[in-house]
């Protein structure tokens, strides 16, 4: 699997909590609300970031299992305090041993900016290891390609295009899904018979949110690079007329995700 760096994932982490969708996670809230204990499996879990955002609103008793292939991420994981929390962080080739990741005492699968990053096959094998185990779901912020640069360059396009396509090439599971993971997710719960309730968790950046928009531009470039299909002066030029605006302070950045909860029909967690 493709990795991040830990600075990268601190960088993103706040904006990551604002975009996440407050229905999707209600749903998740309401869906475990009875109990007095829950066991959860975060799937390719950085630093712990969704242990973060989402432990607050969870029973008190919880136990984590977080799971990457990231030695060091893992080690750097950054865990609430809290009488009734265990967390274990166990190393896991998710493209190899997923199944093993899903074993034992579950109640819940999270997982976040996962799901663009695999390929159509591996996710059809998550859903169907997860039906068999009558497992809900709560995948959050997968890219879905909507980006909207304000203001307008007559470069954007090409850009976000080839970014779009870099998306979908193999990230460590095959060809990535990419912009398509959201949806072909979906469907696949869907059809499996799983009730799913999605909503958009974009990201919002606006003037004040200059390092943040520098790191996201300078990888829309590097990805139009490596796709190899734009001429590398214009790839250039592209980024210095967006990192200008973004030094002046007129540069804003809208960036499409989607969030989902997907739980077995006529299931409770």
């Amino acid at each position: 699997m493709t990795g991040f760096s830990a600075d990268w994932l601190a960088l993103r982490e706040p904006y990551d909590g604002r975009a996440r969708n407050r229905d999707v996670l209600e749903a998740v809230v309401a869906a475990v609300g009875e109990r007095t204990s829950i066991g959860v499996v975060d799937l390719a879990c950085g630093t712990g970031a969704t242990l973060r955002a989402i432990g607050a609103h969870l029973p008190a008793r919880q136990d984590w299992r977080l799971v990457d292939n990231d030695l060091s991420l893992l080690a750097r994981t950054v865990r609430p305090d809290g009488p009734g929390l265990t967390v274990t962080a166990v190393p896991v080739d998710l493209n190899r041993d997923l199944e093993a990741a899903l074993d034992g005492p579950i109640d819940l699968v999270t997982t976040s900016a996962l799901l663009d990053l695999v390929s159509g096959a591996w996710l059809e094998r998550f859903a169907v290891e997860a039906a068999a185990r009558r497992l809900p779901v709560y995948a959050a912020l997968s890219y879905d390609g909507r980006v909207a640069l304000d203001p307008c360059d007559p470069a954007d396009d090409a850009i976000i295009a080839a970014f779009n396509r870099h998306q979908q090439t193999d990230k460590g599971f095959g060809p990535a899904l990419g912009p398509d993971a959201a949806t072909t997710a979906i469907a696949g719960f869907t059809r499996i018979g799983y009730a799913v309730l999605p909503g958009k968790s974009d990201w919002l950046f606006g003037p004040r949110d200059r390092e943040i928009q520098q790191e996201v531009l300078s990888g829309f470039a590097g990805a139009a690079r490596d796709v190899g299909d734009l001429p590398l002066a214009d790839i250039v030029g592209w980024l210095t007329r967006r990192r200008d605006l973004v030094a002046a302070g007129r540069s804003s950045i809208e960036l499409g995700h989607v969030d989902f909860f997907a739980r077995p029909i006529d299931t409770r967690v």
